[in-house]
């Protein structure tokens, strides 16, 4: 079995694993379509769906019948295409003129974020005998991607002047829609407001799809719904800040588990993982997990994490290793194959990817996306 193949719960797996939970998925989906019934909902599944899992997560959305999907980047994209994903599907990203091809073989809806863009869109589809679906971009304040919304006229009398180009959608991003203070976000809709205006001052009908809201504008600003929103993160069951507003009632979808493989007592004098960094000054039991920054667990997390075992939060001594991390449990016991909870809960005691984060020195997205592919994803409904 590839150690990145989706598995089912009862199959063996390396003790190291994360568990995706489809019901608290599905759950999600449907709270935030309920937060916004007039709107078309395009989950955002890039880096491996937030670490859930792109193929399985996708055959979900498809299931729930999601309107779009958004990835990242083209090889997502196919992916997809190739494991049966018959839905529509949008790159978000950047596009070279090289891979427009295969856009057009793939049915992929492109970004088209310049003048340059939509002509090598146009020529390949025209070449191809097509008619290539776009979505427009339009940089209202992020500095990635996208014509700036001063420079915006030009670009949108271009992409109507295309033959081979539906315009499908238009669409910007917000940089600081999770904050609690949207006076940035709020410039950001009023320039994207502005660059609408093109269409009735040309007296031309605006694309049928239009869309700016990612997880914190869903939470915190309906009027920047439009017809169509891209909630990411929010779709997991994790807020995007600790700021936002929880307008929407979302779980964590996602465990990640591991096992005791290693017992042992530990005496003073005797340092701890590479570096020597740590040691005790009386003896203690201490386990070993089989998780490391080689899955994804940050080296970062040396000294400052904690897992949970036998209902009971521990703390990470040493420095985290490849594939392998060391746990104190003082004089409590722990036997080999004890499960161990390194994101999610276990009775009452609980770990979230913000607490993660909040150790790590980062947030909760990258300790998502971070979970190698080596870990293998079980479903469970």
């Amino acid at each position: 079995m590839p150690i990145n193949e989706s598995v089912i719960a009862g199959d063996v797996v390396r003790p190291t694993h994360v568990e995706v939970n489809r019901t608290r998925l599905a759950e999600n989906f449907q709270a935030i379509r309920s937060h916004a019934p007039d709107c078309k909902i395009m989950p955002v599944l890039k880096a491996n769906a937030y670490g859930h899992g792109l193929v399985e997560v996708a055959r979900l959305m498809q299931t729930l019948k999601a309107d779009y999907i958004g990835v990242a980047v083209l090889e997502e994209g196919m992916l997809l295409r190739q494991a049966g994903i018959e839905m529509p599907i949008l790159v978000l990203g950047g596009v070279l003129g090289n891979q427009i091809p295969h856009f057009l073989e793939y049915n992929l809806t492109i970004t088209a974020s310049s003048r340059e863009t939509l002509t090598h869109i146009n020529e390949a589809a025209g070449k191809a005998g097509v008619r290539a679906r776009v979505h427009l971009k339009i940089d209202t304040g992020m500095e990635r991607i996208g014509v700036h919304y001063y420079n915006a006229a030009p670009f949108l009398e271009s992409a109507a002047q295309c033959p081979y180009i539906f315009v499908e959608g238009i669409f910007s991003h917000f940089a600081n829609s999770e904050k609690a203070d949207l006076t940035h976000a709020r410039l950001q809709l009023e320039r994207f407001n502005r660059v609408l205006t093109f269409y009735q001052d040309h007296g031309l009908k605006p694309p049928p799809t239009i869309h700016m809201a990612n997880s914190g504008a869903i939470l915190q600003l309906p009027e920047a719904r439009f017809n169509m929103i891209r909630p990411g993160i929010l779709m997991y069951g994790v807020y995007p800040s600790h700021e936002v507003k929880r307008s929407v009632p979302v779980k964590p979808a996602l465990t990640w588990k591991s096992r005791v493989v290693y017992f042992k007592v530990i005496q003073p004098g005797h340092p701890v993982g590479y570096g020597s960094t740590w040691q005790t000054d009386h003896p203690i039991h201490a386990v070993t997990i089989p998780v490391g920054y080689g899955d994804g667990y940050f080296r970062s997390l040396s000294h400052k994490a904690r897992v949970v075992l036998n209902g009971r939060s521990y703390p990470v001594i040493g420095t985290v290793s490849m594939d392998q991390i060391v746990v104190n449990i003082e004089q409590d016991s722990a036997y080999n194959n004890d499960p161990v909870i390194l994101i999610g809960e276990m009775n009452q005691a609980r770990i979230s990817c913000e607490d993660m984060a909040g150790w790590a020195g980062t947030i909760a997205y990258e300790i998502l996306t971070n979970i190698n592919t080596r870990v293998p994803r079980i479903y469970v409904d």
